[in-house]
């Protein structure tokens, strides 16, 4: 795709979300992150992640926060946050694993945003999410049996998201034309691409 047919499609995009965030939501690994910023890159939009932004505002890292105040106190911070932040969009926001579980969170992306769930399977997973030792919730004699139940306690929660794409192991960019596509027949561009 030519950089300016691209920049025309981003261009629409902006358009037709006008004020609204897209917000990514999905398991820890499935590439939130990294798609974010490069989607945010495409459409030249703002890009956050929200574990960044709760560090920022607690002055120390989430391990710490899980360590020092619990996981309730660090779900409690990360609704203000992410409400703080669909407060002043339009932006790319990159939200934590379980931010989606709560139901103050996701009315707020309904309101404010649209949803993409990155799905990735518990294989895809497990070999990202073992490069990095900072997974509070995986901390556990079995990291696998932990991801697999956040799986089957999330999954059905994020089903609710307004897209779903299925995360793999492709280079980023493709992920993020499969989002585009996404969110281009979602918004009614009439777009076809890959598969979401």
């Amino acid at each position: 795709m030519t950089a300016e047919i691209d920049d025309v499609r981003a261009a629409a995009l902006r358009e037709r979300l006008g004020t609204r965030s897209i917000v990514l939501i999905g398991m820890m690994g499935a590439g939130k992150s990294s798609v974010g910023k490069r989607l945010a890159r495409r459409l030249a939009m703002r890009f956050a992640d929200a574990d960044t932004e709760i560090e920022e505002a607690a002055g120390m890292s989430i391990p710490e926060i899980f360590a020092h105040h619990g996981e309730p106190a660090f779900r409690d911070g990360e609704k203000r946050v992410i409400a703080r932040l669909l407060e002043n969009g339009p932006m790319v926001l990159a939200t934590g694993g379980g931010a989606f579980t709560s139901a103050q969170t996701r009315e707020a992306i309904a309101a404010s945003g649209i949803s993409v769930w990155l799905k990735a399977d518990l294989d895809l997973l497990l070999r990202r999410v073992r490069r990095r030792d900072d997974r509070p919730l995986l901390r556990t004699d079995d990291p696998a049996a932990t991801l697999a139940r956040l799986i089957d306690e999330r999954y059905p929660i994020y089903a609710d998201a307004a897209i779903t794409v299925t995360s793999r192991d492709v280079p980023q960019e493709v992920m993020v034309d499969e989002v585009i596509d996404a969110l281009d027949r979602h918004l009614g561009g009439g777009e076809t691409g890959a598969d979401a």
